[in-house]
């Protein structure tokens, strides 16, 4: 019975040892995957130290676009989402009325001209002849009277021949009458050898001025019919039709500006003092994961904030963040407004100096 218990134990010692061999070789593989990971721990931890991830959506400027004046709107140029150019016409007013008004203004300045230049150019020697002939005719008339007083007034005295009250007043009238008639064409000639006055050609001036000014003003009111880009943009609404009453209250165009476009993020205090305006970042979309768009950090509030429900990370949902925003270079228009993004700022070697355009 012996022999068969050795030969029974034999086996189980020919199968210890490979077993023992499959535990080592766990633990072994267990080291090697707990250095693994510690490594790739402390690797991340230290990229984790170097970037700064915040998250954020796109935001862009925008201006409502309205006429100055209330009328037809007689055209629209432009539909949503095409691109427009500064000064590019995108409406017009009807304008019928208005080129009215500014042809009688035309006119009405043409006659004024033409007063002032009568008043510059003094009176014609034809007018001066003829105030000479008018006092001539006057001082006739005045010595004729003269004459016929004085002749009365020597037949009372001297041949006592009697001469009627009556008659002898009535010629001493024609006389005054005369004489004063006389003076008066007198005081015309000298007024025609003059000239006009300086006061009366300033007046002349003057009037044709506020004329002049009237018609620029109608000018001014035709070129406010045109509806013009205040700077490149895209169109984002149309908001009028062509015989629609336009006024400055309703908005014809709302654009959207594409430059300056940056992503509105928010840090928190912790991180605040990691980052300053003018440093480089990057910006990453869902829509394009492996294409980075170059950005830099254009602006810092100064005043802390509650985290917007926007804000996709749960541990700030709480906290008092700062608005950040960081400004991109979106040449290819791949960002739209809302859109959401994720920022990516290097704060190793970061030295930027890029400054954000306009005030922020």
């Amino acid at each position: 019975m012996m022999p068969a218990d050795k030969d029974t134990a034999s086996p189980d010692a020919t199968v210890q040892p490979p077993r023992n061999k499959r535990l080592i070789l766990a633990v072994a593989g267990f080291a090697i995957a707990a250095a693994l990971l510690a490594g790739w721990y402390f690797t991340q931890e230290r990229k984790d130290a170097d970037t700064l991830v915040l998250y954020g959506n796109v935001d862009i400027r925008q201006v409502s676009l309205a006429f100055n004046g209330s009328e037809r709107v007689a055209e629209m140029r432009v539909q949503e989402g095409d691109r427009v150019r500064a000064g590019q016409v995108l409406a017009t007013l009807d304008t019928r009325t208005l080129t009215l008004q500014i042809a009688q203004a035309v006119a009405q300045i043409e006659v004024q001209e033409q007063a002032l230049l009568r008043l510059k150019n003094g009176t014609r020697p034809e007018e001066v002849a003829q105030a000479r002939a008018q006092v001539a005719a006057a001082q006739a008339d005045a010595d004729f009277a003269s004459q016929q007083f004085e002749r009365l007034q020597n037949i009372e005295q001297e041949s006592g021949e009697a001469v009627s009250r009556q008659d002898l007043d009535n010629a001493r009238s024609r006389k005054r009458a005369a004489l004063a008639q006389l003076e008066n064409q007198k005081k015309a000639l000298q007024l025609a050898l003059i000239g006009p006055r300086q006061e009366d050609i300033a007046q002349a001036e003057a009037q044709l001025l506020v004329s002049q000014s009237d018609l620029a003003l109608l000018r001014h009111q035709l070129s406010l019919y045109e509806l013009k880009a205040p700077i490149d943009a895209v169109v984002r609404s149309r908001l009028l039709e062509p015989g629609d009453m336009a006024s400055p209250q309703r908005a014809v165009y709302a654009l959207a500006i594409t430059d300056p476009k940056w992503v509105r993020a928010y840090v928190s205090e912790v991180d605040l003092g990691r980052i300053k305006p003018g440093m480089s970042a990057r910006v990453t979309t869902d829509s394009h994961p492996g294409e980075s768009i170059a950005g830099w950090v254009g602006f810092i509030s100064s005043m802390a904030e509650f985290t917007p429900k926007t804000v996709q990370t749960e541990e700030l949902r709480t906290s008092l963040v700062y608005e950040v925003r960081i400004f991109v270079e979106d040449a290819a228009n791949r960002l739209r407004l809302g859109m959401p993004a994720t920022v990516y700022i290097s704060l190793k070697d970061n030295a930027g100096s890029r400054q954000p355009p306009g005030d922020g």
